[in-house]
């Protein structure tokens, strides 16, 4: 396993009326992390907030190309962007013990914080299709480029982690500095990561390690 910590590039608020982040994800302009009561979409280049939908917005947050998944309590939403509506709805695999939620193979890809997990669901049913196994708390998870990372939070220490989505097998892990969790996760599908700073009310950019031959 290679291990390193991990290097913030940048970091982003706090913001009005933000006391915690959850859920991250990116539109491919735009950063989008839910703060409890609502999704907002931060302006990466210049570090404004320049959106927001009023919205149950308590964990997980992922975006398929159209439309964003979040989760509410015990339910995934799928939500239009540009007119905020909740176009439809299925049960969240955890019953409310849900974190991250990652888009990715057609499918939604959810972690379940306590229970160490990340379960591959049907976006249409809610059916679960398969369960990945962790051996720490799990937050955000997000896919980019055929790999599957998550964050975890355990404690006072959080960690970012490359793992066989097969096995589980953790195969690469960058460190956070201590006292520095990371809730939600979304790769921008280039050279960096974006981190949920939980009740910080930040949001950090960290580099992604590539392979390198």
């Amino acid at each position: 396993m290679k291990h390193s910590n991990a290097e913030i590039l940048q970091e982003y608020g706090p913001f009005p009326g933000v006391n915690q982040v959850g859920g991250v994800t990116f539109d491919g302009q735009r950063v989008w992390f839910a703060s409890g009561d609502r999704l907002n979409a931060l302006d990466p280049a210049s570090g404004e907030l320049v959106h927001s939908i009023d919205v149950a917005a308590h964990a997980g947050t992922a975006f398929d190309g159209r439309y964003l998944f979040q989760i509410a309590e015990d339910r995934i939403h799928k939500i239009d962007p540009e007119t905020g509506k909740i176009l439809s709805s299925i049960p969240a695999p955890g019953g409310g013990g849900d974190s991250g939620l990652a888009w990715a193979e057609g499918t939604l890809w959810v972690g379940q914080y306590r229970d160490r997990k990340i379960h591959q669901v049907d976006p249409e049913t809610g059916v679960v299709l398969r369960t990945i196994e962790s051996n720490r708390f799990v937050t955000g998870v997000s896919w980019v480029d055929g790999e599957l990372w998550h964050a975890t939070w355990e404690g006072d220490n959080s960690d970012v982690r490359r793992i066989d989505p097969e096995t589980g097998k953790v195969l690469q892990k960058l460190d956070m500095p201590p006292d520095t969790a990371v809730s939600g996760l979304e790769s921008d599908g280039g050279e960096r990561f974006f981190c949920g700073g939980g009740n910080s009310g930040k949001i950090r950019a960290i580099r992604r390690p590539h392979e390198t031959a």
